[in-house]
């Protein structure tokens, strides 16, 4: 197949799957689209909240861009206001999370998919 269209509002919101639904949705659909080395992902954080966890990637680079809403984002220790259009590039190792304004955010990422690559980080990362 040359090419593949899916509806994101289509695609299995896993943070409702996983009972972080009343914090933020989370849309995962390499598999939908037949992607074969493509990481993607739509993340919208509901008004004034953060996201459950942070986590890296030991191997994958990886782009947010803020697809709409205002927020701040954490990277390891720096935390940054990001606002819509705004493009955020994560070197192998960073660790992330978002938090959402008074709007919400949203924010699409995407990078080189590597199964398993993905690490959580425990505890309540914003307060580190």
């Amino acid at each position: 197949m040359i090419a593949t269209i899916k509806n994101l509002s289509e695609v299995e919101d896993m943070a409702a799957k996983h009972g972080f639904g009343d914090v933020q949705e989370a849309r995962f659909p390499f598999q939908d689209l037949d992607a074969q080395a493509t990481g993607m992902a739509y993340i919208h954080v509901k008004p004034g909240c953060r996201q459950p966890f942070a986590h890296r990637h030991r191997e994958a680079e990886e782009i947010y861009v803020v697809l709409e809403g205002a927020g701040r984002i954490k990277l390891d220790d720096d935390i940054a206001d990001v606002k819509a259009l705004d493009a955020i590039r994560m070197a192998p190792g960073v660790a992330r999370a978002v938090e959402a304004g008074p709007e919400g955010i949203t924010v699409l990422a995407f990078g080189t998919r590597h199964e398993g690559d993905a690490e959580m980080i425990e505890g309540d990362f914003w307060e580190r």
